[in-house]
């Protein structure tokens, strides 16, 4: 008799219909799971290359501005989720000199709980990011690059360079189907004290079998453009987006990308 779990498997990434041996896992299952395993352990527990990430930035045409957190290693950024969550001191002092300009735009970027998904996908989506932004005429700030950071750490980064949103790229907490899948998060009217029902999330950027770049960024602007206009954000601002925009975001886009690519 056909297993009907089998025909799910094509839906889903989720581990169904694995079959069994005896009263175990086959042993490609097995060896599946464990590397499975191993790539999620691996996500978490690599350094992240931000000098490196930075010069891709200045490739992009962007101003990179690195910033830090206390966390003195990765050990001590997964005890200590406090110390994810605000600036050193000398980072504080570096944005202290950018103090005196008000934008509309704060974008930081972070590995996260999951330095793969950055190294392979972040500066793809920072690109495309900027580019459906340029298409709002938003001012926007230094990319902001900070290890070992949490998503709150995007209130106090955005309170200090006096924007009026902030979004924070990172890198999402590992499972055993994607170790390499980004979020975004976005706050208006950022400074420290604010609670997660005042953000905006979109997650599982990861193509080919997450969500797309371009379907990624023309949501964020989307929603941008609705929190500047209503004046807050979170689980107040409703997803109402119209399909029709997807469509037409992203024909604009592919024309802002061009012409970026051409200017680099």
């Amino acid at each position: 008799m056909t297993d009907p779990w089998f025909t799910l498997r094509q839906f889903t990434q989720a581990r169904i219909a694995q079959g069994r041996a005896g009263c175990s896992l086959p042993t490609s299952a097995l060896l599946d799971f464990q590397l499975a395993h191993a790539s999620a352990r691996d996500a978490v527990h690599q350094v992240w290359d931000i000098a490196g990430f930075a010069g891709g930035v200045e490739q992009l045409g962007l101003e990179p501005m690195i910033l830090a957190t206390p966390v003195v290693s990765r050990e001590q950024y997964l005890q200590r989720p406090d110390l994810g969550r605000r600036l050193a001191q000398s980072s504080r002092e570096l944005l202290a000199t950018r103090a005196n300009q008000t934008i509309d735009l704060a974008l930081i970027v972070s590995n996260g709980l999951s330095s793969t998904a950055v190294d392979e996908h972040g500066l793809a989506l920072l690109h495309t990011v900027v580019a459906a932004y340029a298409e709002h005429g938003l001012r926007m700030g230094p990319i902001c690059l900070v290890a070992n950071g949490r998503v709150a750490l995007a209130d106090e980064i955005g309170a200090m360079l006096n924007a009026r949103l902030v979004v924070i790229i990172v890198g999402e907490r590992p499972g055993l189907s994607a170790a390499d899948s980004l979020g975004m998060y976005l706050t208006y009217s950022p400074k420290p004290g604010n609670t997660d029902a005042e953000r905006n999330c979109i997650s599982n950027i990861r193509p080919p079998t997450g969500l797309s770049f371009k379907a990624a960024a023309i949501k964020l602007a989307y929603l941008s453009e609705q929190a500047l206009r209503c004046g807050f954000s979170g689980v107040a601002l409703k997803d109402d987006m119209p399909e029709r925009l997807t469509e037409i975001g992203d024909v604009a886009l592919q024309k802002c990308k061009l012409g970026s690519e051409s200017a680099l």
